[in-house]
C-alpha cells in the first residue's frame, strides 16, 4: 500500500534525523512518497524541498523580529501545502517555533495525523509545553528513554526510538594511530576541550576554559589539549586559544576533507583520557567514546536567575540524567570558575574509571546495540498509523 508523508525539518540536526527516518520508512514501506521541507540530506533521500531549509535555520532569536513576516508567510505556505497534499501523516522534526505553528494551522482545518520527532524537555523546565503541544500533535518520537510518560500524561502517544548518537561510528585502532601520527602526539595523554558549537557559547566559555586548563596544565604538563571545532566557530576558537596553554591542537573542518575530519574527530574522542565540555548533547558523544568528562557552562545573570527558579532537575548532564547517577561533575553558573573546573578535572583524572559504568548504562538506555534510531522511528510511525 502506498504511503504519503509530508515531512519537515528546520535545521541541520533535524535534517539528519529526517534523512534517517526517511531511509527507515523506505525500508519498511517501499511505496512511500515524500513532500516537505528539508536540507541536503533529506533531499538526497528523495525530498524536493518546498523552499530552502536555510530560511528557517537562520531564524534564531536575534533574527526573529526582522524576519517575522517572512517566517509567518512560510508557516502559512507550509500548512497550505500539507492540507493540499492530504498526506497519511505529517512529521515535524524539532524546531518547535516553526513546526508546532504549522501543526496548529493544519489541525484547525483537517484531521491529518501529526507526528513530532524530538520531545520538548518538559522534564527540565516549563512542563506546560506538553499540554499545549497535545492540542496539535498526535504522536511524539522521543530521543530519551524517560520522556514517553511525560508526553502520554499530556494526552499524546509517544515512543522512545533511540538517540541518533548511537548510530554514529566509533574510531578504529587504525584511525586512532593515524590521528596520533598526524598531530605528532606520540604517547602523550590527551585532554579534549569542547567550549561549545555556537559562537555565543565559545565567546562566553573560552576565557574560563583557558584559565582552567592553564591551571590544570601547570600540574599536569604532559597533557596535549585537542579542540574539535565546528566550521562556523573555528575562526573564533582559534582567536580565543591565544590565551590557552601553548600547543593546543584545533581540529578545523576547513583544514581537512570531510571524511578525514570526521575520522580525526572520532579518534580525538576515543584517544582522550579526559574531556572538558560545555553542557549539551556532547556528553552523550563522550559517553559513546567512553571518555570521562567534566561539564561546565556559564549563563548570563538573568538567564541563570530564571533557570534557578524554573528548573525541575538538579543536573543538566544527560549522562547523569539517563543513568540516574550524578557521577559527572558540573560547574554551572556562579560555580563555573577556573579554580572549580581545574579541581574537577583533577578529581576525574585521579579516578578515570569512576564514570565508566554510568556511561555504559547511558548508552544502553539510549539504544546502543539495537536497531538504528531512524528505523525504530519509522517503525513507530507505521505501527501507530491507522490502516496503512
Amino acid at each position: 500500500m502506498s504511503l504519503r508523508v509530508f515531512i519537515l525539518a528546520g535545521e541541520p540536526s533535524g535534517d539528519r534525523l529526517g534523512a534517517a527516518l526517511m531511509r527507515g520508512l523506505k525500508d519498511l514501506s517501499p511505496a512511500v512518497s515524500f513532500e516537505g521541507i528539508g536540507g541536503s540530506l533529506m533531499q538526497a533521500e528523495g525530498l524536493r524541498s518546498q523552499f530552502p531549509m536555510e530560511e528557517l535555520s537562520v531564524m534564531g532569536i536575534a533574527e526573529v523580529l526582522p524576519k517575522y513576516f517572512d517566517l509567518k508567510r512560510r508557516i502559512q505556505e507550509t500548512a497550505d501545502a500539507v492540507v493540499a497534499m492530504q498526506p497519511d501523516v505529517m512529521i515535524t522534526i524539532d524546531s518547535p517555533d516553526f513546526s508546532l505553528r504549522v501543526a496548529k494551522l493544519v489541525k484547525d482545518v483537517s484531521d491529518i495525523r501529526t507526528v513530532h520527532y524530538v520531545a520538548p524537555s518538559v522534564w527540565a523546565w516549563r512542563p506546560g509545553r506538553a499540554t499545549k503541544m497535545a492540542k496539535v500533535i498526535d504522536h511524539v518520537l522521543a530521543l530519551l528513554p524517560f520522556e514517553p510518560p511525560y508526553m502520554e500524561a499530556a494526552g499524546m502517544e509517544c515512543d522512545f526510538v533511540g538517540h541518533p548518537v548511537v548510530a554514529e561510528p566509533q574510531a578504529t585502532e587504525a584511525e586512532i594511530a593515524a590521528f596520533r601520527t598526524a598531530f605528532n602526539l606520540g604517547d602523550a595523554p590527551v585532554l579534549l576541550a569542547l567550549p561549545g558549537s555556537r559562537r555565543s557559547e565559545v565567546a562566553r566559555l573560552s576565557d574560563v576554559f583557558g584559565a582552567a586548563l592553564r591551571e590544570f596544565n601547570a600540574k599536569h604538563p604532559g597533557h596535549r589539549i585537542v579542540v574539535p571545532a565546528a566550521a562556523h566557530v573555528a575562526p573564533l576558537v582559534r582567536e580565543k586559544l591565544m590565551d590557552w596553554p601553548e600547543g593546543c591542537i584545533v581540529l578545523d573542518p576547513a583544514d581537512h576533507a570531510g571524511a578525514e575530519f570526521a575520522a580525526h574527530k572520532r579518534a580525538a574522542f576515543a584517544t582522550a583520557g579526559l574531556a572538558l565540555a560545555a553542557s549539551g548533547t556532547v556528553s552523550l558523544e563522550l559517553a559513546a567514546a567512553r571518555t570521562p568528562m567534566v561539564i561546565a557552562y556559564r549563563f548570563n545573570w538573568l538567564t541563570w536567575q530564571i533557570m534557578k527558579r524554573m528548573a525541575l532537575i538538579d543536573t543538566v548532564t544527560l549522562v547523569n540524567l539517563v543513568s540516574e547517577t550524578r557521577v559527572v561533575p558540573e560547574c554551572l553558573g556562579p560555580e563555573c570558575t577556573a579554580e572549580n573546573i581545574a579541581a574537577r578535572l583533577d578529581q576525574v583524572l585521579s579516578a578515570p574509571d569512576a564514570q565508566q559504568d554510568a556511561m555504559r548504562l547511558t548508552m544502553d538506555r539510549v539504544g546502543e546495540g539495537g536497531d538504528a534510531p531512524g528505523l525504530r522511528a519509522a517503525r513507530a510511525v507505521l505501527d501507530r498509523l491507522p490502516q496503512v
